[in-house]
Formats: structure tokens, sequence, C-alpha cells
């Protein structure tokens, strides 16, 4: 069966046609000039290349909210096109931008508040029907056959008048009733609707708050270079089933022309070298060729995509530590393969927000493809109705796909760049509080594997 995993992928859906679209900061786009959440314009300083020192181009801008925040959000990637600044830090920076929403804050209030009162009318209900339960068990049994010769019970004078007590003398106390509570589904499900109303009545509202408050009109950004800028889509990333083997489990394939090649220490170096190696890039090579288009993998507080074995993907994905055992002629021990393990924490790579403090967690990626759609929307020639054919393609053509993404691009030569945000999307003034401010612009974590 086909599989959807938990990322997004997001491709261009054609140039961005309408002027309120392009001063909306709540419409992800590809290239153009950035529309800001903060009233306060951010310094166009914060865009230039840290190498160069000249602005640089917008390669896309993200409405990327947290659910459950009351902050409006917007993730800002910049990169410089220059071949002097390729393979170098700080020639593509990432900035994240917030701004206190009050209209959906109030309805978030609110919706906690219901949220809270189902928790504990849930409580209460289960509470009660276990003390029912607990009253009935501890309820007397009575013998239906016994005959109560209670001094208060008259004797019957006919042998076959027993009334009630052929079922047991004096009546059993009847178990209390249920208690009625609203069921907890049920109230949920109308909250929900009332909720979704809401949310029609508030949407042009939320959409007002959520544009951009500052015109570039008269602003220094607007004679910042930009690529021509296309809509983001989003869709779930999608993967192709495996194939089935059509051969008996235990039937073996044998290479005929490998009859060479018995020797099994230079087989399995050879081939631990080239899994070592290989193996990464083309499992990255695999996952792009399900998705040609993708320009763009989000999937927050998820596990990144790495381009190729480099000291990045050494950091990311460390070895494991293992203890030395020594293996004698008696005894002999099978050692499984290692696997490796994301753990960005591991090392010094992925540093702590310096505001809260709090670890940074992935967030997205850039793919080979969005050098391919740049160029292409600064005239390069495109693939005509910009949709690509999905094609199976063998292992050898899928990393020439890749390799040709990545050299056919305008002066970028990276083979992915990943952003790592803020765990906490704080919105603190500065270290020393703990007051959230209104609105705030902070750098993130930028980590890019150069294609080499």
């Amino acid at each position: 069966m086909p599989s959807h995993t938990d990322d997004w992928s997001d491709s261009d859906d054609g140039p961005v046609d309408d002027v309120n679209d392009i001063s909306d900061a709540a419409v992800s786009r590809i290239g153009g000039h950035p529309a800001f959440l903060p009233s306060r314009e951010p310094p166009l300083t914060t865009s230039q290349c840290k190498i160069c020192s000249f602005p640089m181009q917008l390669l896309l801008q993200i409405w990327c909210p947290f659910e459950d925040s009351p902050m409006d959000r917007a993730l800002y990637v910049w990169g410089c096109s220059r071949g002097a600044c390729q393979k170098k830090d700080g020639s593509i920076r990432a900035w994240r931008g917030l701004r206190f929403n009050e209209k959906y804050a109030t309805k978030l209030e609110k919706k906690l508040t219901k949220k809270r009162e189902r928790e504990r009318a849930k409580a209460e209900a289960e509470a009660a029907t276990a003390a029912a339960e607990q009253a009935k068990k501890a309820t007397p049994k009575v013998n239906p056959f016994s005959i109560s010769t209670s001094a208060s019970t008259p004797a019957p004078t006919n042998p076959f008048a027993l009334g009630n007590q052929i079922f047991g003398g004096t009546p059993a106390p009847s178990a209390p009733a249920p208690i009625a509570t609203p069921n907890p589904e049920e109230q949920e499900s109308e909250e929900e609707a009332e909720d979704s109303g809401d949310d029609s009545d508030a949407s042009e509202q939320s959409l007002t708050v959520a544009l951009a408050s500052t015109t570039l009109e008269d602003s220094p950004w607007k004679a910042a270079p930009a690529y021509e800028p296309l809509y983001l889509s989003t869709t779930s990333e999608y993967l192709h089933p495996q194939p089935k083997s059509k051969l008996p489990a235990n039937v073996q394939v044998v290479d005929p022309d490998s009859q060479d090649r018995n020797d099994p220490m230079w087989n399995n170096e050879a081939y631990e070298n080239s899994l070592e190696i290989d193996n990464v890039f083309d499992r990255f090579a695999k996952r792009v060729s399900f998705e040609s288009e993708q320009c763009l993998r989000y999937n927050l507080n998820g596990t990144p995509l790495p381009f190729a074995k480099d000291s990045i993907f050494d950091k990311l994905f460390p070895l494991p530590t293992s203890s030395t055992t020594t293996i004698s002629k008696s005894v002999f021990q099978v050692t499984p393969p290692i696997k490796r393990t994301y753990s960005p924490s591991a090392s010094a790579l992925i540093p702590p927000c310096p505001i809260c403090k709090s670890s940074r967690i992935f967030e997205c990626q850039l793919m080979p493809n969005l050098i391919n759609v740049l160029k292409s929307s600064q005239g390069g020639q495109s693939n005509g109705d910009g949709k690509k054919k999905s094609t199976v393609l063998t292992d050898e053509e899928r990393k020439k796909a890749v390799e040709k993404a990545l050299k056919s691009g305008d002066g970028m030569s990276w083979g992915t760049v990943m952003i790592f945000s803020c765990e906490k999307n704080c919105c603190l003034s500065n270290a020393e509080t703990t007051k959230e401010a209104k609105e705030c612009w902070r750098e993130e974590v930028v980590v890019v594997q150069w294609d080499t």
C-alpha cells in the first residue's frame, strides 16, 4: 500500500499575480520580496551575506504558526548566489518573525477553558460511576430461598402464600440510579462545531491581523535583489511502496560476473565502504525521485533527511558508543551492523536558543529542485507546463537527476539546507526577562550540506 509520512512537501504553484498576496505574510511564497509580520520593519542588514556583505535574495517565505500558539509566525530564508560565497557559512540565513494575534489569543483561551471543563466533567463522571459500582458491590447479598423469621414479618396463613419471602424475605435495596452526566464526546463534538463557526466568522479578521503591517513602497527592502515571486503549495509527502519480490524466500540470486570477487575480506570491505558513503545519498535521491517537484520538506520536530555522508551527517547522526569485546578462538561473536540515530544534541552543531536557552529543533529543509525553480523564475528554461512526468528511475538515473538539479542552479551549489528553530517559539525581549513580547525578529540556525 502507498504510504504517507508526517512530512509536508512544498512545491511551486505558479507566479504570485495578486498584489494583495504579495503583501500578505500569511501567503507562503518562493522568491519575491518579504512580507513582514512585525510592525517595525527589520533592518535590511539581516538579509546581508556574511561573506560579501551584499543583500541576498529571498529564497522562500513560509507561513507556519505553531499549533495552540497565539503568535502569528512566518519563516524567512535568504541565500547568496555569488559563486565566491558558495560553500561558506553565512551565505544562507534564516529568520522567524512573530506577532501576537490578540483576537486568536482570546479564542484560544476560550477553547482551552472549554477543554479544561470537558476534562473536569469527564473526571467527575468517571468518579461517580466508580462510586456507584463500589456501592453496588457493598450491598449484602440475600439468599433467595431463605424465609425470614423476623418478628416484624407476620406468619403466613397459607403455606403457599409466601409473598415476597420466596425471593428473600425483605426486599433488597435497589441500586442507586445512575447519575445523569453529559457525554464528553458528544459535548466535545458540539463545541468543536461551535469553534468551526467561530472560525468562519473570525477568519477574515484573523487574516487581516496576519497581513504584513509594513509597506515596502518607501523601504530599502524594495530595492533589494529578488527572484520572481511564486506561490508555494503544500501536500503530504508520498512514498511509493517497496516492490514485492517474486522469488521464493529460499532463493538466492548469484551474480555470475562476480566469481573473481570471492575473497570475503575484499568483498566485505568494499561493500561496507560503498554502503557507508553512498547509502545516505541514495536514500536522499530516492526520496527526491518520489517528489521530484519538491522545493521544501517541512517536518517540525522531525528528523532531517541528510544529503550525503559528510561531517554534518556525522554530527547529526553520530556513531553509537560501543564497548570493546575480546574475541578468542573458543568464542565467536557476530557483531550486528552499526546503526546511527538522529541526535542533534550530541554535538555543538545546533546551539540552544540564546534568548530562552531552550533546545532548537529541526523544522524544515530546502530541496535541490528549489534551485531549478528559482533559476526558471529568472528567465531560465522551464519544463513547459511546470510538471514532470512520474517515471520509474534506476539508482543511477536518480543520482544523475539530483546532480543535474544541483549543477544547473543560479550559482547556488548546496545539496540541502536544514533549518533549526527554537522549540518554544519564544518571543522574549531579552535573556533577562520572562515576559513575552508582542512581536519579535529572531535569527535561527542554518545547517548546509554542500554539493561537492
